[in-house]
């Protein structure tokens, strides 16, 4: 099973550059970098984990800044948005950023995907909240035309364009998986429908229904003429648990991410070599 760490990167916390290779020195195999591009001060909508917003949402730099210093201060770890949130980029920009550093990685981005759930920050961006999950398929759609065509077009309701053509494509063939993150069913059905990997959202509830949920998601995938092992899951862990882990892996899951506190290295790097410990009890 892989193993992988989160940060929300800021002006107070390890560089990003420091976390990759102290991560890589580790075993870990990727690294991930949430997004927010700003928190309003109001909320129609409430914090998925429920309680006040953290510090971290507001203060978050932008992923692919944090993801390419990390790509360029390291040699094999992979490096991956977790989550960028596509209904707030413009897909064309977004796609010439994808493939730019999958290039400057050598082919090691993992582009890790998600709707958004704070209402506001979204409508800031002039989008509507209702309509985001279509508008995020649209832009992943168009996305790929741009990747794997040298005259890309696309014409949806929400994205349009005429035949174009944009350089880099990206090192990846035919492009970065797309892993796509929410909660079950619903990001399930779009993981299926145009990702190449599921990141299912694990609160408390869910976390005690993982092994109700995977059966259940790998059959909506055979319904859909997908193989299940074409698909693999990234589930995001709590702190350095060996036997948890373990359960994850008899599940079937593939990647396993921590997510780490905003905090300099005297204070994550000790956790750091207590997932190492479980690395090497889990994969031997």
């Amino acid at each position: 099973m892989k193993f992988s760490a989160s940060m929300f990167f800021t002006d107070y916390s390890m560089g990003p550059g420091e976390l990759a290779q102290a991560l890589e020195a580790r075993g870990f195999e990727a690294m991930w970098a949430p997004e927010h591009s700003h928190i309003p001060l109001t909320r129609k909508t409430p914090f998925i984990f429920g309680g006040e917003l953290p510090k971290k949402y507001y203060d978050v730099m932008d992923p692919f800044v944090s993801l390419t210093a990390a790509a360029v201060a390291t040699k094999t770890l992979k490096v991956g948005t977790g989550v960028c949130l596509i209904t707030q980029r413009d897909p064309i920009q977004t796609a010439k950023l994808v493939a730019s550093i999958d290039q400057i990685s050598g082919g090691r981005f993992l582009f890790g995907v998600g709707n958004g759930w704070n209402q506001d920050e979204m409508e800031d961006h002039g989008q509507v909240f209702a309509t985001r999950h279509k508008l995020a398929r649209e832009r992943i759609e168009a996305m790929k035309a741009i990747w794997t065509q040298s005259k890309a077009e696309y014409h949806g309701e929400f994205v349009n364009f005429d035949p174009m053509m944009t350089w880099p494509k990206p090192v990846q063939k035919p492009h970065p998986p797309i892993l796509v993150g929410g909660a079950f069913p619903y990001s399930a059905r779009r993981a299926i429908r145009y990702g190449d990997g599921w990141m299912p959202q694990v609160t408390e509830y869910a976390r005690q229904e993982l092994a109700d949920v995977i059966p259940l998601f790998r059959k909506m995938a055979v319904e859909a003429n997908r193989d299940p092992d074409s698909i693999p899951i990234t589930v995001w862990g709590r702190g350095p648990d060996v036997e948890m882990m373990k359960r994850y892996r008899d599940l079937g899951v593939d990647r396993v991410a921590t997510s780490l506190d905003s905090e300099k290295a005297d204070k994550i790097l000790p956790v750091l070599d207590k997932w190492a410990e479980v690395i090497r009890a889990v994969n031997g």
